[in-house]
C-alpha cells in the first residue's frame, strides 16, 4: 500500500502542506525546491536541485539550495545518501530501503528492504540501539574479459 507521500509524488503534490506537515515555513524557494524533489520519484544530487530550480526566470541561490536540502533532511523530508565524501543525494523516498550505485552514470537506484535480508548485526555500543541500516551496493559496466 502506498503511502500518503509516495501518492504524492506520483501526482501534483501539495507541497505546501508538505513543508508544514514537517514543520518547515513554505517560503517561495522552498516551495520550488521541494517541486522538483517532489515531483516524480527520483534521487537528486544538490547541484541537480539547482539546476532544475534555475532552469526558469526565478534563481535560488546555491547556499540556499544546500541550506534548504538539509532543513529538509534534518526535519524528515528527505534522506541524505552519501556514496562518497563527494557525493551526496537526497531522496524522496523516507521509507526503509537500500541502494545500488551505478559507479560509471551516478545514478541511484532503490532496493527494497524485501529484496535484502540482514541478520546478526554485531553488538552495539552499550547504551546505544540501532536507528538504521543503510546498504550501498555499489556496481558499474561489465567488461569483457580477453
Amino acid at each position: 500500500m502506498e503511502s500518503l507521500k509516495e501518492n504524492q509524488m506520483t501526482q501534483n503534490p501539495d507541497v505546501a502542506g508538505m513543508l508544514r506537515a514537517h514543520g518547515i515555513l513554505p517560503t517561495q524557494q522552498r516551495l520550488m525546491i521541494a517541486r522538483v524533489l517532489f515531483s516524480r520519484r527520483q534521487h537528486y544530487s544538490a547541484d541537480q536541485v539547482m539546476n532544475s530550480v534555475n532552469d526558469g526566470r526565478d534563481r535560488v541561490s546555491k547556499a540556499t539550495v544546500y541550506n534548504t536540502l538539509g532543513l529538509f533532511a534534518r526535519n524528515g523530508l528527505v534522506r541524505e545518501v552519501i556514496v562518497d565524501p563527494t557525493r551526496v543525494f537526497y531522496d524522496p523516498n523516507t521509507s526503509d530501503h537500500h541502494h545500488f550505485y551505478n559507479i560509471d552514470t551516478g545514478e541511484l537506484l532503490d532496493i527494497d528492504t524485501s529484496d535484502l535480508r540482514i541478520s546478526d548485526l554485531p553488538e552495539l555500543p552499550e547504551g546505544t540501539v540501532a536507528a538504521g541500516v543503510d546498504v550501498i551496493i555499489r556496481v558499474r559496466a561489465e567488461t569483457a574479459t580477453n
